[in-house]
């Protein structure tokens, strides 16, 4: 039986997800928040494909050692950069440090993403989780736009979330000061304007080479959310994780859609796993497109222009 088109994204969670033995040797591939959770299956299973790995990650301990345990597992190239998305002055001067060492860039994954229960801002001014999910992955992606030109075909996937369908986003309330704040709805709120923002991407970048795609990574156990409370970390370790699916199938779903050749020339569309799919309604909306976009442009100009 076929569930309503609203609903759709339940059964297309348990179909059969495709795979590709193509792969990516020598290309450069940025993955942010790639120490742990899904960034970090993702970063293994694109090392094991022969990419030259690019991560950038916030703590740098936990980053040297990923770096070593993929050079020695996958005998590859594996380098990172250091940068607090919740600072948008140090996304952008990482990302110029990675434009100018790297001047050809095949495939950005932007996975770093955040979970709080209570509304907190940053040293910016904005919404916790708006930035970091939202305007610090609008704000790497726009200033490594013509390194994915020169490495054309070049591939940008958001890792975005089923989430986005919880609601949430107010343009004329992004920071939440006008309403009660909502844990789900706020992430939903920056899953969505990432979404907007990436089908933006797409119809700016048509013809180019380069090809952005959002992609929900299932429901598997990642350390999103452990940021927050004794009680929350408890919950999500002891009784959430066991209804969660091993990451890996999430690194396995990021690795096709950044190396299938079936995958190059599509753009603008959303993915479950690597199941098309159609986003909520209100993703389509052309006005809440060009009002969202306008906006992460405006929050993020200071710092496209250092």
């Amino acid at each position: 039986m076929k569930l309503p088109e609203e609903l759709q994204f339940i059964q297309n969670s348990m179909l059969s997800q495709k795979s590709t033995t193509s792969r990516l040797d020598g290309k450069i591939c940025v993955v942010t928040g790639a120490t742990s959770g899904i960034g970090n299956v993702a970063s293994q299973r694109l090392a094991e494909g022969g990419a030259h790995l690019v991560m950038v990650c916030r703590n740098e301990a936990k980053a040297c050692k990923v770096q070593h345990e993929l050079m020695d597992q996958f005998g590859g190239k594996a380098d990172f950069f250091i940068a607090d998305f919740n600072r948008l002055s140090e996304v952008s001067r990482t990302a110029r440090e990675i434009a100018e060492k790297y001047p050809k860039i095949h495939v950005l994954i932007n996975n770093a993403g955040l979970f709080n229960k209570r509304r907190r801002l940053t040293p910016d001014g904005n919404e916790e989780v708006f930035q970091v999910i939202h305007l610090a992955s609008f704000l790497l992606t726009k200033i490594l736009l013509p390194n994915f030109q020169a490495g054309a075909p070049s591939r940008v996937i958001d890792i975005n979330s089923e989430a986005h369908r919880f609601g949430g986003l107010n343009i004329h309330d992004l920071n939440w000061a006008k309403r009660p704040y909502i844990g789900l709805r706020g992430y939903g709120a920056a899953k969505i304007a990432q979404l907007l923002t990436m089908q933006e991407f797409a119809r700016i970048l048509e013809g180019s080479g380069v090809t952005v795609n959002a992609m929900h990574p299932g429901a598997v156990r990642s350390a999103i959310g452990m940021n927050n409370g004794i009680l929350y970390r408890l919950y999500n370790r002891y009784i959430l994780s066991i209804f969660l699916k091993d990451p890996s199938i999430a690194g396995n779903a990021i690795y096709y859609l950044a190396a299938a050749p079936e995958m190059e020339g599509i753009s603008g569309r959303f993915f479950n796993q690597t199941i098309e799919e159609k986003p909520a309604p209100y993703i389509i909306k052309s006005e809440i497109r060009r009002s969202i976009w306008a906006i992460s442009e405006q929050r993020t100009a200071p710092y496209l222009e250092e």
